[in-house]
């Protein structure tokens, strides 16, 4: 698919996110009473569907969840003003958190009811700019390498519609069972 026609469906796919989730409850944090008992993928799903509150990072840093599957997660941000740095490219730290996020959410999809993740190490390797005059749209897509009881790993890749390659992260995550009070 050429680079207009990527972007066109990228922006399509995130229209139609974007509507499902502003017509569902909106920004916030979920209750207890609301993610009790369920997986990780069945709270990155009902997130997609507008049924749990979406996190307020996401409209801080202009970036969204546009799918999940077992062990996946893919993002798409819009680097804007906001996000410069001084020399006029997209702040690493904007970078750090679109990759933290696929990959916290890839891991996140393995977790059953009860059991709960957070990030030990983040490695990130910035390999070209982002200007937003020149590049709209970025997705990151995070994959889960390893699950286990204690430990997580997983990598992603920051990329244009083009399929230029803009960044890479690894991170390794800690698993760990949710305290009662959070479950309950």
């Amino acid at each position: 698919m050429s680079a207009p026609s990527q972007l066109d469906a990228w922006l399509a796919q995130e229209e139609e996110v974007l509507a499902r989730i502003n017509a569902g409850v909106g920004v916030g944090v979920s209750r207890p009473d609301q993610v009790a008992g369920k997986s990780g993928l069945e709270l990155m799903q009902a997130m997609l569907r507008g049924e749990l509150p979406f996190p307020p990072i996401a409209q801080t840093l202009d970036f969204q969840l546009l799918d999940v599957s077992e062990g996946r997660a893919v993002f798409q941000g819009r680097p804007g003003p906001a996000h410069l740095n001084p020399m006029g490219g997209i702040h690493g730290g904007w970078y750090a958190t679109l990759l933290d996020s696929a990959l916290g959410c890839a891991v996140h999809t393995l977790m059953p009811p009860g059991r709960g993740y957070t990030t030990a190490e983040l490695g990130v390797n910035l390999v070209k700019a982002i200007h937003p005059t020149k590049v709209t749209r970025v997705r990151a897509e995070g994959k889960v390498l390893h699950c286990g009881r204690q430990l997580a790993t997983a990598e992603a890749r920051l990329v244009g519609p083009d399929g230029t390659l803009y960044a890479h992260a690894t991170t390794t995550c800690l698993v760990f069972e949710l305290p009662a009070q959070s479950r309950a």
